[in-house]
């Protein structure tokens, strides 16, 4: 035999075989009448993975403000602590700066040094030299902390 007239003959086949099973799959539908299709079925398809991110991220989001106010009702005591330690930091770094930006001033910096020293010297020489004046100089702290802390002697 012809290798093309064994493919012409199995091609005859398989298209004999593809119409009988066309054949077989015909449905016949009758649109003269009303509801002669049948309904379509709702499709039951699962949610995709990405979906049930989105919910969950919903979700979470939307119970955020109950998250947030019961982690700081909780832990308010820590909260308020850090914060002041975090303020007190801005606060040193800002004062720093502003000190190198004076000390960047031209022969403002040993002003200050000399004022500094001048001071120092009058503070030793008023307080520190003789036994009464450091009495005084106690006093004078003790009366001063009082009154910060709210201890009045006087």
């Amino acid at each position: 035999m012809n290798p093309q007239t064994e493919t012409k003959a199995i091609s005859r086949q398989k298209s004999a075989e593809l119409a009988d099973e066309a054949e077989q799959l015909r449905i016949e539908i009758n649109a003269a009448e009303a509801g002669a299709l049948a309904p379509l079925s709702p499709v039951t398809q699962e949610p995709s993975q990405f979906q049930e991110i989105v919910d969950t991220v919903t979700g979470i989001l939307g119970d955020l403000p109950l998250y947030v106010t019961s982690f700081v009702s909780e832990y308010q005591r820590p909260i308020v602590t850090v914060g002041l330690f975090l303020s007190a930091l801005v606060t040193v770094r800002v004062i720093l700066a502003m000190v190198d930006a004076v000390n960047d001033i031209p022969l403002l910096a040993p002003f200050f040094e000399f004022v500094g020293i001048g001071y120092s010297a009058w503070f030793v020489y008023r307080y520190l030299l003789r036994a009464s004046n450091r009495r005084e100089l106690v006093q004078d702290i003790s009366t001063l902390k009082d009154q910060v802390v709210g201890h009045h002697s006087s």
